[in-house]
């Protein structure tokens, strides 16, 4: 299934996750697991967060990207409109490309 990922776009030009794992490096076109990172400060929630539309009102647009993305094994947990709405918890991604 499709769907979009807010990251993080480093000045170098990679893609980075924007909290939780931010210092790894997403590649697009490369099916990547999710990992249980427990954050102090973040709800554990295992699951690459996606959203059903590029929309996310509650989170800074500065240097961040929209992706559409490719995901698998997912859960839906709906959320306010204030946070995208409906959110995606994806045991796999693909990044495909950047919008």
């Amino acid at each position: 299934m499709r769907a979009y990922k807010l990251f993080k776009k480093r000045k170098n030009g990679t893609l980075g996750s924007l909290f939780i794992g931010a210092r790894a490096v997403h590649a697009l076109g490369e099916w990547m697991k999710s990992e249980c990172i427990p954050t102090k400060g973040f709800k554990v929630r295992q699951g690459w967060h996606c959203t059903a539309k590029p929309i996310a009102p509650h989170l800074s647009k500065k240097s961040r990207v929209w992706c559409l993305v490719e995901i698998d094994k997912y859960t839906e947990l709906k959320r306010p409109e204030s946070q995208g709405g409906l959110w995606y918890l994806a045991d796999n991604i693909n990044i495909i490309k950047e919008l």
